[in-house]
């Protein structure tokens, strides 16, 4: 590393941002941001990944100035913290379970188990499921409302389709990116370089497997947001 690098190479490079997956898993749209490939492992160019970051940045600044809906999505164990905690903290809609199927293409069909998730919340909270059905009913409903919960908690505050969405990971989470593509929808993507960046409006080329790499550009990126 340069010793003349950014504050902010410096801290992707202290994170290990620049370790990519091994060279047979090379992605051809990542090649022109790699640096080098040691024992058979990209690195990732990092001051090419300032820039990426820069301009992801630049754009949720912009959308938090105008207060617009971003999903941030992240179901890997690495990613799910991080995303969950950034989301909850910017008031955002976000996913960490798995991405159900029609989640933005058929919206209003999810719109209808969030609606009744609602509803079991509610007369879970005023004492109607106690009242109204029996114990073996309550516990088929309790395991109903823990499967939505897991799949659709993240997601109650969001009204229609998104205004973008902040994914981590763009390979393991095709579903996500389809249906935003399909829709037009804006991606900006944390991925690695296993993943075609092509996908991604404003990709961030880096890795995408290690805790500590997600966690601070996802904070970075939901900083730009609140900011």
């Amino acid at each position: 590393m340069d010793p003349k690098s950014s504050p902010l190479v410096k801290e992707l490079f202290a994170v290990g941002a620049h370790f990519g997956y091994s060279r047979t898993r090379r992605h051809p749209s990542t090649a022109k941001y790699l640096f080098a490939t040691k024992n058979k492992v990209d690195i990732i160019d990092i001051e090419q990944t300032e820039a990426q970051l820069a301009k992801a940045a630049e754009f949720m600044n912009k959308l938090g100035q105008k207060g617009k809906t971003v999903v941030f999505v992240g179901s890997k164990p690495e990613a799910k913290e991080s995303v969950g905690l950034a989301a909850e903290g910017l008031g955002l809609p976000f996913v960490t379970s798995r991405w159900v199927g029609g989640m933005l293409t058929n919206f209003s069909e999810i719109k209808k188990r969030i609606n009744r998730l609602e509803e079991l919340r509610a007369a879970k909270i005023s004492g109607d499921l106690q009242k109204k059905y029996t114990k073996k009913e309550q516990l088929l409903i309790a395991r109903e409302v823990a499967k939505m919960e897991d799949l659709f908690s993240g997601i109650v505050s969001l009204k229609g389709i998104p205004d973008a969405m902040l994914i981590v990971d763009p390979k393991k989470e095709m579903s996500a990116v389809l249906e935003a593509k399909r829709l037009g929808v804006p991606i900006i993507a944390l991925g690695s370089t296993d993943c075609d960046i092509t996908l991604a409006d404003y990709p961030v080329l880096a890795n995408d497997a290690s805790r500590a790499s997600i966690e601070y550009i996802v904070k970075f990126l939901a900083e730009a947001y609140k900011q």
